[in-house]
């Protein structure tokens, strides 16, 4: 592995652990739809001053914008906005198991299509424990009164969402370069979710607090701006099952953070989730490159 893809996974593996983190400080004190939406159009700006130094240019097709934008609504309105607003009552390691399973879904989607590869034995059974496993971590924080129930069915649409938008990034490569494309969705996001939130009322409703700021500007320049253009650089540079090994690296940096900053605990029964979610990522990502390299 050479130095530019070694950073680039350091980065997304670290950096975006701590976003889960990040965010739940974030949403205590100010609306998770505008915060979420100020996130990106805060970091679309420098994204967007990058990629035109850098010499890329804006998409040249149709085809192209259609791409970019499905993406971005996929991923950072769908996926990203769904972990946003249902960290409110969720805890961050909790958020973070939970969309590990996108993992699962992209190893899913990849079986769609004429470029689909069939499914194998033993990913099918990854993919049956992994969403056992989903179904024990939810149904205790259910149980247990953690959160209201739309909170956790949206961390379970969440990857979903943004497995579907890795695939359609991976499938339909745009003529622009990975920086522009990323600046490109952050600034649909921002503008998206940000007038959402204000047709909401949220503006009324937000807390200048030191440590809202400070989750705000840490998740625009680390986790948008260099955790994000990091990811969407690997979507095309390593295959689906290297790019999945991110989904049980950051549960456990979310999880470790969680205990140390807000004290977040799990139970006896959501550990024993865990470990079967982390356990069936870890063996789909394992049949899927031993499928590729076969």
């Amino acid at each position: 592995m050479n130095m530019q893809l070694f950073l680039a996974f350091a980065i997304v593996y670290l950096v975006w652990g701590s976003t889960y983190l990040a965010i739940r400080i974030g949403v205590e004190d100010a609306p998770a739809i505008l915060f979420a939406g100020l996130r990106f159009l805060l970091a679309a700006g420098p994204m967007l001053a990058y990629a035109y130094w850098r010499g890329a240019r804006l998409p040249a097709s149709r085809g192209d914008w259609a791409v970019i934008a499905t993406a971005a609504l996929l991923m950072l309105v769908g996926a990203n906005g769904l972990v946003t607003w249902s960290e409110q009552w969720v805890p961050s390691n909790q958020a973070a198991l939970l969309v590990a399973t996108s993992a699962l879904w992209m190893a899913g989607f990849g079986t769609i299509g004429r470029s689909g590869e069939a499914l194998g034995r033993w990913t099918l059974v990854g993919l049956i424990v992994g969403f056992l496993g989903v179904a024990v971590l939810v149904g205790d924080g259910l149980r247990a009164a953690l959160a209201p129930w739309p909170a956790y069915l949206a961390l379970v649409i969440s990857p979903i969402l943004w497995a579907a938008g890795s695939v359609v990034s991976r499938r339909h490569p745009v003529g622009c370069a990975p920086s522009m494309s990323v600046a490109l969705q952050m600034l649909i996001a921002g503008v998206v979710q940000t007038g959402f939130g204000l047709s909401l009322g949220d503006a009324a409703r937000w807390h200048w607090t030191g440590s809202t700021t400070g989750a705000l500007i840490y998740l625009a320049v680390f986790g948008s701006c260099i955790g994000y253009g990091a990811y969407f650089w690997l979507v095309h540079e390593v295959t689906p099952s290297q790019l999945g090994t991110y989904a049980y690296v950051n549960p456990a940096v979310a999880v470790l953070l969680g205990w140390l900053v807000l004290d977040e605990r799990l139970s006896t029964m959501q550990i024993g989730g865990t470990l079967i979610i982390l356990l069936s990522v870890i063996g789909v990502s394992l049949a899927s490159r031993r499928r590729q390299a076969g």
